[in-house]
């Protein structure tokens, strides 16, 4: 008799439920909550597991780039750390969210609150009011245009300098003068695999023994 697959009878949470993968950093599963086409601010509720209309995008900004984060990640005390090396600063703390990352493709996804595979190139480091919000930047794995880039300098750099500037921007009122964003470095992929492995350390730290409880539960 042939073996049936294992599956869920309920759907897993997109932050907790989904593995990272034995392959990450190289390759990873993103979890998308943006599409380019939203005009709507859409972030996964942490506690329940769903999207949900954040707010209105106020003005024109619109992401240039498929947006969301990696499962099993979390900006936490190992990435401020590595923020505050990097930079050579003080006082940077994580914001306790988890990594975002952006995925270059050339096919059009019409919604987010979908799962993909994605091979890492690159980043950006982003400090938010004085937290760090790194910005893995990455391709859908076996795009017919983008998985050809290796690293994240291989992008065309028009192309670079839109996703920095909509991260500086998106926030942004028309009269605003005190912007507390900045971008400081762009780096490539090496560094955005330390970034992952980093990310993935602190997710483990905060979050080991539920992730060991919910496991001894469906052993139930």
């Amino acid at each position: 008799m042939k073996k049936l697959t294992p599956y869920c009878v309920f759907r897993a949470h997109p932050w907790h439920g989904i593995a990272i993968g034995d392959d990450a950093p190289k390759t990873i599963p993103a979890y998308i909550e943006l599409v380019p086409s939203d005009t709507v601010k859409y972030e996964l509720d942490k506690e329940t597991g769903i999207l949900k209309v954040d707010r209105p995008q106020l003005y024109s900004s619109v992401p240039p780039m498929l947006y969301g984060f990696i499962p099993q990640t979390l900006c936490a005390e190992k990435i401020a750390e590595f923020c505050q090396e990097k930079t050579n600063r003080s006082g940077i703390v994580g914001d306790m969210d988890p990594l975002d990352i952006c995925v270059l493709s050339e096919k059009t996804l019409f919604h987010g609150d979908i799962l993909l595979h994605a091979r890492p190139i690159g980043g950006i480091r982003m400090i938010d009011h004085g937290e760090a919000d790194d910005k893995i930047v990455a391709v859908l794995l076996k795009d017919a245009v983008y998985d050809s880039y290796q690293d994240i300098y291989d992008l065309p750099p028009l192309l670079l300098d839109r996703i920095v500037h909509y991260f500086l921007t998106y926030k942004n009122a028309p009269d605003n003068t005190d912007n507390q964003c900045e971008v400081t470095h762009v780096y490539g992929q090496n560094e955005a695999h330390e970034v992952i492995r980093r990310s993935h350390e602190d997710y483990l730290t905060h979050y080991q023994k539920s992730i060991e409880a919910s496991k001894a539960w469906r052993q139930e």
